[in-house]
């Protein structure tokens, strides 16, 4: 799985989304990804339940393609 198949994930599961996904370490680690997430869902919402929405967007892949993910949300206004 590369970066902009995760993005289009996330993007097309969260309203409104806006998703940038990176490979914050070596080369060989490719199941190791960081993600910032914005969002008008997210307000109101706490942390939790922000990264909570995108670990739910993802479904199965969380166990099955990814194997870290570094994780930044927020709304568009922060």
């Amino acid at each position: 799985m590369d970066p902009e198949q995760i993005e289009q994930i996330i993007e097309s599961e969260i309203p409104g989304s806006t998703a940038t996904v990176t490979l914050p370490r070596a080369a060989d680690e490719d199941d190791h990804f960081a993600a910032t997430v914005v969002s008008p869902a997210f307000e109101g919402e706490s942390l939790l339940d922000q990264h909570e929405m995108v670990y739910d967007a993802l479904g199965d892949h969380m166990t099955t393609d990814i194997h870290a993910l570094e994780l930044t949300t927020r709304t568009p206004e922060e």
